[in-house]
């Protein structure tokens, strides 16, 4: 059995050595999809809603209206910290393909229970674009 339940934020970020356009300072309405795949548990959930709110309402509420930049990107760290502006500082650069990682393992680190066999994460950077990935606990 699979459930699924989505979330949405808003977040800005550059890719600093992009050929185009993400070379400079942009945002984008984020949208994600988490999947819980397994068993059904004594009380015939996969996982409660409840609890799946619990994992990501706070990486959601850190990365919402937040700039993530990667810890080497001084110029952009230097200038948010001057205007006193809401940053997440990555050791990675923020492509999409980055961030589904990154949430992935947000939620991996989190006390999942022992019915669930996969976790997949989808973020659409766009409405026409996103990254996926799956992990298989069991």
């Amino acid at each position: 059995m699979k459930i699924a339940k989505e979330f949405r934020w808003e977040m800005g970020h550059r890719l600093p050595e992009h050929f185009g356009l993400c070379k400079n300072i942009h945002g984008h309405s984020y949208k994600m999809i988490v999947e819980f795949e397994g068993e059904l548990d004594k009380n015939q959930m996969v996982i409660d809603f409840y609890d799946v709110e619990k994992i990501l309402n706070p990486v959601i509420k850190r990365l919402d209206h937040s700039f993530m930049v990667n810890e080497n990107d001084k110029p952009v760290i230097e200038f948010l910290e001057k205007i006193n502006s809401k940053k997440v500082v990555v050791n990675f650069l923020a492509t999409v393909e980055n961030i589904c990682t990154y949430l992935l393992s947000e939620i991996k680190n989190a006390s999942l229970p022992p019915n669930i066999s996969s976790v997949k994460v989808r973020v659409y950077e766009t409405q026409f674009d996103y990254a996926e990935e799956k992990l298989i606990l069991k």
